[in-house]
């Protein structure tokens, strides 16, 4: 039998993949009330801050500044919301970027149903929720010992579609495969390229990709 949908916590899916988000519904269904979903990181800061859950479940990676991105358009206005990541990447740089824009736990798509219900409900009790891998990650960037992308002032002046973008250099990806991926034009990231290599002083995407990788911005 099904909880009283007023003890539960209310949620809001966020995915830019539909048959993802159906199957979160499904795994989550009577021990979450869903009041929601986005794909987008526009629909999920209107969402968010029309619903007002008391977690988004958030992916990390989508066009237009991904999850960190919504946390911190939310968080201006509804400071109350909670956030617990839900990402395929189990990478440190994304595990430590999106605790910093303020998520309270991350978890990845490899979580079972009952577990991700559990993960949760915990956050929206005020918990943090990490696996013991990705914990280790948060530790010890904090304790200083991983290099965190905030507080390098040359990556800090850098928009966050910039840095999506030099990431993706830094993985090799063509102008053409980063527009499709972040849903741009081929022609606009190759101008943020252009800012990117103006701000940072490099020649080339050759020397940004090894700037890049000196600072563990990719896996």
């Amino acid at each position: 039998m099904n909880a009283d949908p007023a003890t539960l916590p209310r949620v809001v899916i966020v995915d830019d993949h539909g048959l993802f988000r159906a199957g979160v519904r499904a795994e989550l269904e009577g021990v979450v009330d869903v009041l929601g979903e986005a794909s987008t990181v526009e629909q999920a800061v209107q969402c968010a801050r029309r619903l007002e859950p008391d977690v988004v479940l958030l992916d990390v990676h989508m066009p237009a500044g991904g999850g960190a991105e919504v946390i911190r358009q939310v968080a201006r206005t509804h400071p109350g919301v909670r956030f617990l990541a839900l990402s395929v990447s189990d990478a440190a740089e994304d595990v430590i970027a999106v605790i910093r824009a303020g998520a309270r736990g991350y978890v990845t798509k490899t979580i079972s149903g009952p577990e991700l219900a559990d993960a949760v409900r915990r956050v929206a009790g005020g918990d943090a929720v990490f696996s013991p891998r990705l914990a280790g990650f948060v530790l010890d960037a904090f304790a200083g010992s991983i290099p965190v992308a905030d507080v390098d002032p040359e990556l800090d002046q850098l928009t966050a579609r910039e840095r999506e973008v030099l990431q993706h250099i830094a993985r090799g990806y063509l102008y053409k495969e980063i527009g499709v991926r972040l849903g741009i034009s081929a022609k606009t990231v190759e101008a943020h390229v252009s800012a990117v290599l103006r701000k940072l002083q490099l020649s080339n995407r050759h020397e940004l990709s090894a700037w890049a990788v000196e600072r563990r911005l990719v896996g």
